[in-house]
């Protein structure tokens, strides 16, 4: 009888250790390149989060100056820019007082992590988290490659490693976004008479280059470089990456674009390390790249201040800011109304994607009030509509009206908004959503959609979320018209249930 025991827990030992032995062999290996890379799966949580915040923030908030900020560390050596000239005036010569002379007063003396992620949760985000890096070559976390980072200069604050612990106690995903490609021929390093003259690769101006590398192409736009970047550049822009990765394992890893510039072989060497890190961790991991600086399949299309014309097969995601004009904070920021940025969010969620909301705190590192109001009206639309929204896929259509939504690179800087009679459609659990945009002065919405000619199911009820009534509505053959109560239900998009009858 003992020996039989003895038996058999050695071959439950052995079970268990095949099962361990099963589950590490079904961990992904990438290896750098594309074809192994295409072994990325964009995870559910993702897809059902539809709505995450992120941060422009750092030594580019500091000057106060106006217009797109962001952008003040090479507009300000830009002698046609208004930031050059706004720079002579409050800060001097550019010998005297350069880009690296605003580091020191970038104190964050009002920032704090906590309160950030409070608003983020109020806000009715799922995922959030700060730019890491952007273009001027400051690293916001604490860096052993960089000695340009928060943590030893500035506000002497890791500013991603504080946010990462208030984000993720809240129970949301963590975010770090990247933009340190666009750092090669960032800086005019071939500009005497400013302190950018003298770089090195030491510098937070990069090394020196001709006048060349930094030039305007193309009708769309994008930047292209010549030369391209040197191998000691591109050896420094993938540690960067592998130590956001390993030491804070953000859930989504955003880039943005002009990656392009990088060789194949290090923008491979990135992600497959990005991704077996995420595996080895058993971390479902996202990351996010604008095209076409990595093939299709290989991560997951963010579409920058633009959207999908329809639905799109995969789960994909538009980054937008709260201004439509700048990303940073800046005098004369100008912000989207409450009701833009919820129409926003319901026609790319109804396309299959999801919104990432940048906000731009104040250099002291407050975030404004009057961008906390928009956040907070997000949030208690959200908390009433959010079964629309959040875990919700896209329907046969995504749906219905006269405004054409314009496509392509920063389209949505030319598009005013929608009108009364656009619809979205989502659909969640087998219970289909229509969004009206607007609400009719007639007092009646009209569905085309849903009228007896184009869809084949009996509706047999409609509920409009936040109204107790009962609603009325007539189905003809060309439409189906909602009768609207007096009230409305709260401020922006109206949310119906429409229940159906399936047929055999």
């Amino acid at each position: 009888m003992r020996l039989n025991r003895v038996l058999l827990l050695v071959l439950l030992v052995a079970a268990i250790a095949a099962c361990k032995h099963d589950t590490k062999e079904e961990i992904k290996n990438f290896e750098p390149n594309w074809e192994s890379l295409k072994q990325y799966e964009c995870p559910t949580w993702f897809q059902d989060a539809k709505f995450g915040i992120y941060t422009h923030w750092g030594v580019y908030s500091v000057p106060k100056a106006t217009g797109q900020s962001d952008w003040y560390g090479t507009n300000m050596y830009n002698s046609w820019h208004p930031n050059h000239k706004f720079h002579l005036e409050n800060y001097g010569s550019l010998d005297k007082f350069g880009y690296k002379d605003f580091i020191p007063m970038f104190t964050a003396e009002k920032f704090n992590a906590d309160e950030w992620a409070d608003l983020f949760v109020e806000a009715g985000a799922q995922f959030a988290g700060p730019a890491g890096e952007h273009a001027d070559g400051f690293s916001m976390w604490d860096s052993e490659v960089n000695p340009w980072n928060a943590a030893d200069m500035g506000p002497k604050r890791d500013v991603v490693r504080e946010l990462e612990k208030a984000i993720r106690k809240r129970g949301l995903k963590y975010v770090v976004s990247l933009h340190h490609s666009w750092l090669w021929g960032w800086f005019p390093t071939w500009m005497k008479d400013t302190d950018c003259y003298t770089a090195d690769e030491n510098s937070i101006y990069g090394e020196k280059l001709p006048s060349s590398a930094w030039k305007v192409e193309g009708t769309e736009g994008f930047y292209t470089v010549n030369p391209m970047p040197s191998k000691n550049f591109e050896k420094l822009w993938l540690e960067k990456v592998k130590e956001v990765v390993d030491n804070y394992s953000p859930d989504l890893l955003w880039f943005d674009n002009r990656v392009k510039i990088l060789s194949e072989t290090v923008r491979q060497k990135m992600m497959a390390y990005a991704y077996n890190h995420a595996a080895k961790n058993e971390q479902e991991f996202v990351l996010t790249f604008k095209r076409p600086d990595f093939p299709l399949g290989t991560g997951t299309v963010d579409l920058e201040r633009s959207r999908m014309p329809e639905i799109y097969p995969e789960p994909w995601l538009t980054d937008t800011s709260i201004s439509g004009k700048t990303w940073s904070w800046s005098q004369d920021i100008e912000l989207y109304t409450t009701n833009r940025l919820i129409d926003d969010l319901v026609d790319i969620v109804s396309k299959n994607g999801c919104l990432l909301l940048n906000v731009a705190p104040h250099p002291d590192g407050f975030i404004p009030e009057e961008q906390q109001k928009r956040l907070r009206e997000m949030g208690q639309w959200l908390k009433l509509n959010g079964e629309a929204i959040y875990k919700s896929r896209p329907w046969l259509i995504y749906g219905e009206g006269s405004t054409e939504t314009k496509t392509g690179h920063l389209a949505d800087q030319k598009f005013d908004g929608f009108s009364d009679d656009d619809i979205r459609f989502t659909q969640r659990d087998g219970q289909l959503y229509a969004i009206a945009l607007g609400w009719p002065e007639s007092g009646i919405l009209s569905i085309k959609s849903l009228g007896d000619a184009e869809y084949n199911e009996e509706i047999t009820k409609i509920e409009l979320i936040g109204y107790k009534g009962d609603i009325k509505f007539d189905r003809k053959q060309l439409s189906l018209d909602i009768q609207l109560p007096e009230e409305k239900p709260c401020e922006h998009a109206f949310v119906f249930r429409i229940k159906r009858e399936r047929k055999l």
